[in-house]
């Protein structure tokens, strides 16, 4: 579950367009005509990046009178933050392991590296 819920996240997120729409509703809710001004696009492209938005959790719509509006989630990118936060923690461990191996094993490359 968490897997499909990452892939839809950063699905969502590999498009251009829709990261500048986060970014938008980042500011405040916007109905899908006020999320479509700043694009060069067709209204119809809007909805579907706004579905996409919306299957990945990453947004959320309400109907309020007869427009739709749009607002950030915040928890679906915590749930991705928190999977690069601790793909780093590893990271960071295999080069420091990496570095104190190279310290020992080749000490004339600590001089080059500072």
């Amino acid at each position: 579950m968490l897997n499909q819920s990452l892939d839809r996240t950063f699905h969502a997120l590999s498009d251009g367009t829709r990261r500048a729409i986060l970014k938008q509703l980042s500011k405040r809710s916007a109905s899908v005509t006020e999320v479509a001004n700043p694009h060069a696009m067709t209204l119809p492209a809007i909805m579907q990046h706004l579905r996409v938005l919306e299957d990945s959790g990453l947004v959320r719509s309400e109907k309020i009178g007869r427009s739709r509006y749009f607002h950030v989630e915040p928890k679906a990118l915590r749930v991705a933050e928190t999977w690069l936060t601790d793909r780093r923690s590893s990271w960071e461990s295999h080069f420091d392991r990496l570095g104190k191996f190279l310290d020992r094993t080749h000490p004339e490359l600590k001089r080059s590296r500072t």
